[in-house]
């Protein structure tokens, strides 16, 4: 939800080196100038199929697709990453260490925020320590628990502190050679002091530093972007502004696109799977993605814990035929999983100790399912309800992995749905679920870390299982304090061996980038996260 190749990533750095990045360089013009005539740009708006954000605008709350699409388009951070998944500098004019764990990170000069005042060292510091202090229950908290000084238990001040108007520095809890990859994701935004003096409001009229601001949201409806003027990165706009549609069929969508009254499709429904190839032709994409969809099985039910919960689990992941189901409902726009990672990420494994429970094995299922009922029985009438949102085409796929639980294990099970998109988020959130629900991933930047620390991490934001593992927790805090990239990939794989163990999630597949786009629309390119880059479409 990017090109066939591995992403590219900052590398490893030995002890006593340094880290610069170099800067992009200032456009020197206005979105005035990106837009002039004669430099490639054009002024068409553009229209994406979208949906309505669950949480206010704000690189704090905002953990969802739909929002996230809306809040890296406004805003900018240290870094942006290109295509392929490499960080590139934005705001960013170095990011140095001499340890990996002390940094120095000095910005470029001369940077706004949407409402004219200036992007300074502070407008990062006062951010991410509003973000990482608990007491104001941010939803992105959980990605500065590497910064000395965090806390997810009582409120706290993490070590990052401003020198002067363009230099500031961080503290880690840890060494981490991968730091500035984190960068570019959103919750490392700026925010301009308008935030600090009215958080709750902010978010329905956000103010960035990004290469678009905010013209307009109908909630449930449209949300329009307009290039903004003064931005000077290297996202320059290519267009006259974005219109992010919020459909809730996605067959509707499709259809919208086909006929060129929506412009640019990032996923494709699974009814079109079969033809969208060959009706867009070109303007199909399918290409690999950090992407990975699992069905979380919640900590609160109770047929799932102790010794017979886990045999439960092995069972159900073992009564799936992944291959099957990716093959004749994907048409091949899915690849089974064997890991909890994805296969353009570098470390990915298909031999990861404890991952034959996702082989499709109905025999070894039944018994483990049998097994667990002489232990503690859920009954003859028990009936597995998995749960997800149905404006989206999720049905199909529950369908079929339901399916064969009910032939291989002999009880029942349903597809449990939820109106809308906003409505399953939040009763997931407040563990209302009654079932397994669906999970899916997009990595928020191109690391094994990434897939692992904010899912299954104790107390993570995206933890929506309520995992809580303490010999897990252990491992990923020494494969973040690992003094290279190598010994941290094999720390990681043992992570995951202790996560095949307890299956607080168990994995289904992974996704590419399956969208498309109009013959209305030029320079349509997909990236490494499976996210259209709108900023370079152009529309006339």
């Amino acid at each position: 939800m990017t090109p066939r190749r591995r992403l590219a990533g900052i590398g490893a750095f030995t002890l006593a080196s340094a880290l610069l990045l170099s800067a992009c360089g200032d456009s020197g013009s206005d979105e005035g100038d990106s837009t002039a005539e004669g430099d490639g740009a054009s002024t068409g708006i553009v229209s994406v199929n979208s949906g309505e954000p669950q949480n206010p605008l704000t690189p704090g709350m905002t953990n969802e697709v739909y929002g996230g699409l809306v809040v890296k388009n406004i805003y900018s951070g240290l870094v942006y990453y290109d295509a392929d998944g490499a960080a590139q500098n934005e705001i960013a004019e170095s990011i140095e260490t001499e340890d990996n764990k002390s940094w120095t990170i000095t910005i470029q000069d001369g940077w706004t925020f949407s409402d004219g005042t200036p992007v300074t060292a502070a407008s990062f510091v006062d951010a991410w320590k509003f973000i990482a202090n608990l007491d104001n229950a941010q939803n992105q908290q959980y990605f500065f628990n590497g910064f000395a000084g965090f806390s997810d238990s009582e409120a706290s001040d993490i070590e990052v502190e401003a020198v002067d108007e363009t230099t500031f520095t961080a503290e880690l809890a840890e060494p981490s050679a991968d730091f500035p990859l984190w960068l570019g994701y959103t919750a490392f935004f700026p925010m301009p002091e308008a935030f600090f003096e009215d958080p709750d409001s902010f978010g329905e009229t956000p103010i960035g530093a990004g290469p678009y601001e905010l013209e307009s949201w109908e909630h449930d409806s449209l949300i329009t972007l307009i290039p903004r003027e003064g931005y000077e990165g290297p996202r320059q706009p290519a267009n006259g502004g974005i219109e992010m549609v919020a459909y809730t069929e996605e067959d509707t969508a499709y259809n919208d696109m086909l006929d060129g009254n929506l412009d640019v499709l990032p996923n494709v429904p699974s009814s079109a799977f079969a033809t969208f190839e060959e009706q867009l032709g070109e303007r199909a994409v399918n290409q690999p993605a950090a992407l990975i969809q699992v069905v979380n099985v919640p900590e609160w039910l109770p047929e799932f814990q102790g010794e017979a919960g886990v045999m439960r689990r092995q069972a159900i992941s073992m009564a799936i035929d992944r291959d099957t189901i990716t093959e004749t409902l994907y048409n091949g726009s899915r690849t089974p999983a064997t890991d909890f990672t994805s296969p353009v990420i570098d470390g990915y494994s298909e031999e990861i100790p404890g991952s034959e429970v996702l082989e499709y094995d109905p025999a070894g299922a039944k018994e483990l399912w049998d097994e667990a009922e002489s232990m503690e029985s859920v009954g003859d009438d028990y009936t597995l309800k998995i749960a997800s949102n149905a404006d989206s085409d999720h049905q199909d796929w529950v369908d079929a992995v339901c399916n064969t639980i009910r032939q291989d294990l002999e009880i029942g099970c349903e597809f449990a749905p939820y109106t809308t998109f906003d409505e399953f988020l939040n009763a997931r959130d407040s563990g209302e679920v009654e079932g397994l629900f669906r999970g899916g991933w997009q990595a928020d930047w191109p690391s094994m870390s990434n897939f692992l620390g904010p899912i299954y991490g104790s107390g993570a934001g995206s933890n929506d299982a309520q995992y809580s593992s303490e010999e897990f927790d252990a491992k990923l805090a020494e494969a973040g304090a690992a003094p290279d990239t190598e010994t941290a990939t094999e720390l990681y794989k043992e992570a995951q061996e202790i996560l095949f163990q307890d299956l607080p999630g168990i994995p289904l597949w992974y996704q590419n980038a399956t969208g498309g786009y109009a013959d209305t629309v030029e320079n349509v390119q997909f990236g490494w996260d499976s996210d259209p880059i709108l900023y370079q479409i152009t529309k006339e």
